[in-house]
């Protein structure tokens, strides 16, 4: 995509995520970046799921404004580095009717081989696949 987002992930906000205060409870942002993940994973590579080749090894998320039961976000997610054995992904959490950004977020992504127990270099379709879809 030409906007700098490689892909959008769209969701509502579930009474189950918002705290005694009404808004999103803080930890489920971070289901919301592994929900917009595993969908581009998988949209990606058409593998089923990135577990069997990639695991996360870091995680964070910096909160921008509160999102409330009901509210239609689009979490977007572009590819920032590819290293070695691993990338980083960045993501930006939007309300969809006001584009009001609800929070930023980053993980850290390691091609892995669970047999070996340890990380790996990145293989060459993987590689070509996340260059393929960085948005500059």
């Amino acid at each position: 995509m030409s906007d700098g987002w490689a892909y959008r992930h769209r969701l509502s906000v579930r009474f189950r995520d918002c705290d005694a205060m009404g808004h999103v409870n803080h930890a489920v942002y971070f289901t919301y970046l592994e929900q917009c993940r595993l969908t581009f994973w998988r949209e990606l590579t058409g593998w089923p799921s990135p577990h069997t080749r990639v695991i996360l090894a870091r995680a964070e998320c910096d909160y921008r404004a509160p999102a409330h039961f009901g509210d239609e976000l689009e979490v977007r997610l572009n590819v920032a580095e590819i290293g070695r054995s691993s990338f980083v992904l960045v993501y930006e959490i939007a309300a969809v009717a006001t584009e009001r950004v609800i929070a930023n977020g980053k993980t850290v992504m390691v091609s892995y081989d669970y047999d070996a127990r340890k990380a790996v270099p990145l293989s060459a379709d993987a590689r070509a696949l996340l260059e393929g879809v960085r948005a500059g």
